[in-house]
C-alpha cells in the first residue's frame, strides 16, 4: 500500500516562510532597540565617570577654596590635585586617557571632557555647575 504525500507529519513550504518573515520582522525592530540601548549605556558610563570627577573637584575646592591649576587638555590622571584614580575611570567602553579636564586661568571654574571618537559622534562636557555640555541629552 502507497503512503500519500498529504499523510505525512512536518511543515509546508508556506508556513515555514510565514516564521521566516516573522522572525525578520522582530530582527528588524529589535536590532534598533539594542543598539539604542548600548548607546545609553556608553553616555551613563561617561556620566558616572564625569560625576567622579566633579566630586574630586567639589572636595578640593571645599579645602582650598579654589580648583586646581591645570592646562588645556590635561588627563584626569595626570591632574593636580584631583584624587582620581585610574581604576575610578577604566570601565567597559571608555579608560582614563577619554578624560580631560581645563581650569580657568583664574581657577574658579573648570570643564571636565569625556571623547572617544570612535563611541561618539560628539564630546561630552561637564562644567562646574553640573551642566552637560555637547552630546545628547
Amino acid at each position: 500500500m502507497k503512503k500519500s504525500l498529504r499523510n505525512q507529519a512536518g511543515f509546508t513550504l508556506v508556513e515555514l516562510m510565514i516564521v521566516i518573515v516573522i522572525v525578520g520582522i522582530l530582527a528588524a525592530v529589535a536590532v534598533p532597540i539594542y543598539q539604542s540601548n548600548i548607546n545609553k549605556a556608553k553616555m551613563s558610563e561617561c556620566d558616572a565617570a564625569l560625576g567622579t570627577i566633579r566630586t574630586s573637584l567639589r572636595v578640593y575646592y571645599a579645602q582650598y577654596g579654589n580648583y586646581p591649576t591645570n592646562p588645556a587638555d590635561t588627563k584626569v590622571v595626570d591632574a593636580v590635585g584631583i584624587d582620581v584614580g585610574t581604576i575610578d575611570l577604566t570601565g567597559r567602553y571608555f579608560v582614563p586617557d577619554d578624560y580631560t579636564i581645563v581650569s580657568s586661568p583664574t581657577d574658579t571654574s573648570y570643564i571636565i571632557t569625556c571623547t572617544k571618537p570612535t563611541l561618539f559622534d560628539s564630546v561630552r562636557t561637564l562644567d562646574q555647575g553640573g551642566y552637560f555640555l555637547g552630546g545628547p541629552q
